[in-house]
C-alpha cells in the first residue's frame, strides 16, 4: 500500500473502532439496566420473588420507563467520560506523553544520548519529509519502549523510556523511532487518541461503582445499603465487561498494524538488524519491554513492544518471537536462550555498541561523516516521473536517508544550538528571513527592533550571516527542527512570530517563493497546531469540490516553476490534464498569489486520500512536464505537498 492508501484504511479503521464502540456501548446499558430493574425489584418484594415471576415484574409499568431513563443516563456518562478524556488530550502528542510522566528532551546539554536521540529523530523527519516531533523520554521506565502519539504528523510527539536510551544502539534506536514514524505515517496516531478516549468512556461505570463501594465504608448501615452496595459491585462487574471490550477493541486494530510498522521500519532504514536487534534486548533482557507508568494500560496499544503482558487474543501486539522470524527467518529460540545468559551476565550497553561499531551520535554509517561539499549542486537536475512522485509520499528511500544525514552533518554548530534553543529559535527564524540586500535588510531591522524581544533581535542579527550561508536545501529543514521549541511558546509570542515574519517578507514589496515558504510551514506547523483537533482537515472532499482552489494552485505552480509563460502554460496544461481530464480552465495565474494561495489551503485540506493523491501527481505534472526538475522545483513541490499533509521525501539522486 501507498501512504495514500494507508490513510484509507486508518479512516476504515476509525469507522470500524465506531462500530465496536457502539456495540460495547448497546452491551453495557443492557448490563446496567438489568442490574438497576434487578435491583429494585429484589428491594420492593424483600427478595422473596420466585423466579419464574422475575420476567412478570420487569415488564411492567413503570419499569419500561426506569429502563429507558437508566439507559439514556448510562450513554450520557459513557459519551461524557470520552468527551473529558479527549477534551483533556486536546493539547496533543505531547499532552499524551506528559500524561505518563515522560519529560522533554532537554534544549541544551552534551548528554550522548540526548544528542543521538535527537539526532536519530530529526534526520527521520527530514528523511521522510514529516515535520519535526517533540521528543520525550519516560525517565523512569527501565524497559525498552517508545510510542508516537497526536492527532496529525505536526502535533506528533515521539517518547522513549531510559531503557531504551541505555540498552539500544543507534541502529536499533533507529529502528525503533522509524517503526513510530510508520505510525505517524500510516495515520494510526489520530486513531489512537480516539481509542484512549472512547475506552475511558467504557471503563466509566467501573470507576463510579468503586467509588461508590469507597463512600458506603463510611456509612451506617440502614435497610437500602444491601442493594446500593450490589448496585456498586454490579457497576464494578460491568466495568469488567468494558475492559473486556475495550482489549478486544485494541487487540483487534492493532496487532496487524505492529507488523506493518516493523515493515515500514525495515523499508525506511533498508536494514533488518536495528529493529530486529531491539526486539530481541525485548525478548532477552529481564526488564523487556515492561511499562510501570500509572495510567500506562491507555496507551497500551500505542507501544512499539507490549508493555502489560496481555496475550492471547487480548494481546494489543504480535508474539515478539513472531515478529522477529518475520525480520529474520532463521531465528529460533536457541539464539535467544544464548543471548539471555550473555545479557544477565553483562546487560547491554547502547552507547558502548556504538563505540565497538565506530558508530558517532550523528553517523548511522561506520564511516566518517560526508562533507558538506557532497551536498547537490544548486543547479542539479533530476530524473523523475510524476506517476512515481506519489509512490514516494511518505515512503523514503536510502538516498533520502543520506541526503538527510548529509544536511544536519553541514549545518554550522551555531544554528544546530539556536534551532534546539527555546530562547533563541525565534531568532532563528527572523535570521532565515533577513535579506542580504542592505537597503532592504536595513527595513527589517527597523520593523524589528522594538516590536520584538530584544533577544530575539538579538539572535537573529548573530545568525544572519550564517544562515545566508547555508546551502538551498538547508534552509527549510533548520527551521522545521525549530519549530518543536516554538509550539511550545506562549500563544501571544507565536503569534508575534508570524506577525514579524509577514512584516519581514513584505519588507521589499513582493515575496519569494522561499519566503513564502518559510511563512506557511510556520503557520501550518506552529500556529495551526495551538489547537491539533481543529488543525486537521476532514479529509472527505472531492476535487470538484474545491476546482477553484485546484486551478489557482497548479497555475501559481506552473508560473513560479517556469519563467518562460509558453512554457509555463503548457506546464499548467500538463497539470490539468491529469487532475480533471477533458476541463478547458484557461490558464490565469493570480497577481496576488500568495493570497490566493492562502485561501485555498483549508478546501485542499479537505480533500479525501484519492483526490489528495491525484493532486499531488497533477502537480508533479506541472513541475515535470519536461521529465527534469531542479531543486528548487522539489523544494516548492515538498512545500505544498507539507501543507497538504502529504510529507514527501527530498527524492535525490545520491551526490
Amino acid at each position: 500500500m501507498n501512504f495514500f492508501e494507508r490513510q484509507t484504511s486508518a479512516r476504515r479503521q476509525s469507522r470500524r473502532l465506531l462500530v465496536l464502540f457502539v456495540l460495547a456501548v448497546l452491551a453495557i446499558v443492557l448490563a446496567v439496566d438489568l442490574l438497576i430493574l434487578l435491583a429494585i425489584v429484589l428491594v420492593g418484594s424483600e427478595g422473596s420473588i420466585a423466579p419464574a415471576d422475575l420476567w412478570l415484574h420487569l415488564s411492567r409499568p413503570p419499569m419500561p420507563s426506569i429502563a429507558l431513563m437508566v439507559a439514556v443516563i448510562v450513554i450520557v456518562v459513557i459519551a461524557t467520560a470520552s468527551l473529558v478524556r479527549l477534551v483533556g488530550l486536546r493539547a496533543g502528542g505531547s499532552a499524551v506523553a506528559r500524561s505518563l510522566g515522560a519529560t522533554p528532551v532537554p534544549d541544551a546539554g552534551n548528554d550522548p544520548q540526548h544528542r543521538r536521540l535527537r539526532n536519530v529523530v530529526e534526520e527521520i523527519a527530514i528523511a521522510s519529509g514529516v515535520p519535526v516531533p517533540d521528543i520525550h523520554i519516560l525517565e523512569g521506565e527501565s524497559g525498552i519502549n517508545a510510542f508516537a502519539s497526536g492527532y496529525s504528523p505536526t502535533d506528533a510527539a515521539v517518547a522513549v523510556t531510559r531503557g531504551a536510551l541505555d540498552r539500544l544502539n543507534r541502529d536499533e534506536l533507529q529502528g525503533v523511532i522509524a517503526h513510530e514514524f510508520s505510525h505517524i505515517l500510516n495515520g494510526d496516531m489520530r486513531l489512537n487518541i480516539q481509542l484512549i478516549g472512547l475506552l475511558h468512556g467504557i471503563l466509566a461505570l467501573s470507576i463510579i461503582g468503586r467509588r461508590m463501594l469507597e463512600h458506603m465504608r463510611h456509612r451506617r448501615s440502614n435497610r437500602d445499603n444491601g442493594a446500593v452496595i450490589g448496585v456498586a459491585i454490579g457497576l464494578v462487574l460491568i466495568g469488567s465487561i468494558g475492559m473486556f471490550f475495550g482489549r478486544l477493541i485494541k487487540s483487534g486494530i492493532s496487532r496487524q498494524r505492529e507488523f506493518l510498522a516493523d515493515a515500514s521500519a525495515v523499508q525506511f532504514t533498508r536494514q533488518t538488524q536495528g529493529i530486529a536487534g531491539a526486539l530481541k534486548k525485548i525478548a532477552g533482557l529481564d526488564s523487556g519491554s515492561r511499562l510501570t507508568a500509572r495510567g500506562g494500560e491507555d496507551v497500551s496499544h500505542m507501544l512499539f513492544g507490549d508493555g502489560f503482558g496481555l496475550s492471547g487474543m487480548f494481546a494489543t501486539h504480535p508474539p515478539l518471537i513472531a515478529r522477529i522470524q518475520v525480520l529474520e527467518p532463521g531465528f529460533d529460540l536457541g539464539e535467544l536462550q544464548r543471548l539471555r545468559q550473555v545479557w544477565r551476565s553483562s546487560p547491554p550497553s547502547g552507547l558502548d555498541e556504538d563505540a565497538a561499531m565506530a558508530l558517532t551520535a550523528t553517523s548511522g554509517e561506520n564511516h566518517p561523516p560526508r562533507p558538506a561539499g557532497s551536498l547537490p549542486a544548486a543547479d542539479e537536475l533530476i530524473d523523475w516521473q510524476p506517476q512515481a512522485v506519489v509512490e514516494r509520499v511518505g515512503d523514503p528511500i536510502t538516498p533520502d536517508f543520506h541526503q538527510a544525514r548529509r544536511v544536519l552533518e553541514a549545518l554550522p554548530e551555531i544554528l544546530v544550538e539556536a534551532a534546539h534553543s527555546h530562547e533563541q529559535a525565534p531568532g532563528l527564524i527572523l535570521a532565515l528571513l533577513w535579506s542580504e540586500d542592505a537597503e532592504v535588510g536595513r527595513r527589517q531591522a527597523e520593523l524589528l527592533r522594538g516590536s520584538v524581544p530584544s533577544t530575539w533581535f538579538e539572535s537573529a542579527d548573530r545568525l544572519r550571516a550564517p544562515c545566508a550561508a547555508l546551502h538551498p536545501v538547508q534552509r527549510l529543514p533548520v527551521a522545521e527542527i525549530a519549530f518543536p521549541r516554538l509550539r511550545h511558546r506562549p500563544t501571544a509570542d507565536i503569534q508575534r512570530l508570524a506577525d514579524r515574519v509577514a512584516a519581514m517578507v513584505h519588507a521589499d514589496g513582493r515575496i519569494s517563493l522561499s519566503e513564502y515558504a518559510l511563512a506557511t510551514l510556520l503557520r501550518t506547523q506552529v500556529l495551526d497546531v495551538l489547537d491539533p483537533i481543529d488543525a486537521t482537515g476532514g479529509g472527505r472532499s472531492k476535487l470538484h469540490d474545491s476546482r477553484p482552489a485546484v486551478l489557482t494552485l497548479l497555475a501559481t505552480v506552473a508560473a513560479h516553476g517556469h519563467a518562460d509563460p509558453a512554457v509555463a502554460q503548457r506546464a499548467y496544461t500538463a497539470g490539468l490534464a491529469r487532475v480533471f481530464p477533458g476541463l478547458h480552465a484557461p490558464y490565469r495565474p493570480p497577481e496576488d498569489w500568495p493570497t490566493a494561495l492562502d485561501a485555498g489551503w483549508t478546501p485542499l485540506n479537505r480533500l479525501n486520500a484519492p483526490s489528495k493523491a491525484l493532486l499531488i501527481e497533477a502537480l508533479a505534472a506541472c513541475v515535470d512536464h519536461d521529465g527534469r526538475i531542479s531543486l528548487a522545483e522539489v523544494a516548492l513541490l515538498r512545500t505544498v505537498s507539507g501543507v497538504l499533509g502529504c510529507p514527501l521525501p527530498p527524492a535525490l539522486v545520491e551526490a
